[in-house]
C-alpha cells in the first residue's frame, strides 16, 4: 500500500529548534528492561505479557517496528489517534518510557497464526499480492511486503495479526474517524466489506 499508513503509523516527522551554539542532546538507548517493567504492570492485560495478545480486541505488539510503536504511542499521548483507553496509558508514560516500552515489544517474538476460512484467505491473498487494477487498489504488499513485514520507520508490521483488528483498523480508516490518513483512507475506500475480510484472513496467516 504506497504510502500506506499502517505510514501512518509511521511516518510522523518532528522538526525542532535549536539554538545554534546548544546542538541537541542525542536520545537515550532504548532499554527494553525498563520497558518490560511498565509492560508488566500497564500494558500485559490488554497486549499480553510478551506482546501477543489473547484477545482480537486488542493488536498483538510482538515483533512490531520500535519505530511505529513509538510514533502511535505519541499520537494516542497528543490526541491525534482517538482511543479513550489508549490516550490515558499514554499520557503516563515520558518519551524514554514510550522508546523502552517500544523496544521490548520490538524483541518478542511474533505467535504464529492461521486463517481460519481458506475461501476468504484465497481472495485475500489476491488483493494483498496483486490489488485490483479495475478500481485501482494497490498491492498490500507494495508497502508491508509479501511476508508482511513491514518496513521500519515508513510501514508497520502486518504479519499474525489478529484479523478482527485488520478489519477493525481499515473500517476506521474508511470512515476518517480515529485514523485519520489520507492514503489509507483512499484505500480502505476500494475495499468492500467482504475484501477487509479476506485480506485480514490472509494477513492473519503471514509469517
Amino acid at each position: 500500500m504506497k504510502r500506506s499508513a499502517l505510514a501512518v503509523l509511521l511516518g510522523f516527522a518532528a522538526t525542532c529548534a535549536f539554538a545554534a551554539d546548544a546542538p541537541a542532546a542525542p536520545a537515550a538507548k532504548a532499554d527494553p528492561a525498563k520497558g518490560k517493567e511498565i509492560v508488566d504492570k500497564v500494558c500485559a492485560a490488554c497486549h499480553g505479557a510478551d506482546g501477543n495478545s489473547a484477545a482480537s480486541t486488542y493488536p498483538s505488539l510482538a515483533g512490531q517496528h520500535a519505530e511505529y510503536l513509538v510514533a502511535q504511542l505519541t499520537a494516542f499521548k497528543k490526541g491525534d489517534r482517538k482511543n479513550p483507553i489508549m490516550a490515558g496509558q499514554a499520557a503516563t508514560l515520558s518519551d524514554d518510557d514510550m522508546r523502552n516500552v517500544a523496544a521490548y515489544f520490538s524483541s518478542q517474538k511474533p505467535k504464529e497464526r492461521a486463517g481460519a476460512d481458506k475461501a476468504l484467505m484465497d481472495a485475500g491473498k489476491k488483493i494483498y499480492r496483486g490489488g485490483n487494477v479495475a478500481s485501482g487498489l494497490p498491492a498490500c504488499m507494495a508497502c508491508h511486503g509479501p511476508s508482511g513485514a513491514g518496513i521500519p520507520v515508513q510501514y508497520p508490521r502486518l504479519a499474525g495479526q489478529h484479523s478482527a483488528y485488520i478489519v477493525a483498523q481499515l473500517t476506521s480508516f474508511k470512515a476518517g474517524n480515529d485514523r485519520k490518513n489520507q492514503a489509507m483512507h483512499d484505500i480502505a475506500m476500494k475495499l468492500t466489506d467482504n475484501d477487509m475480510k479476506a485480506v485480514a484472513e490472509y494477513i492473519v496467516g503471514l509469517r
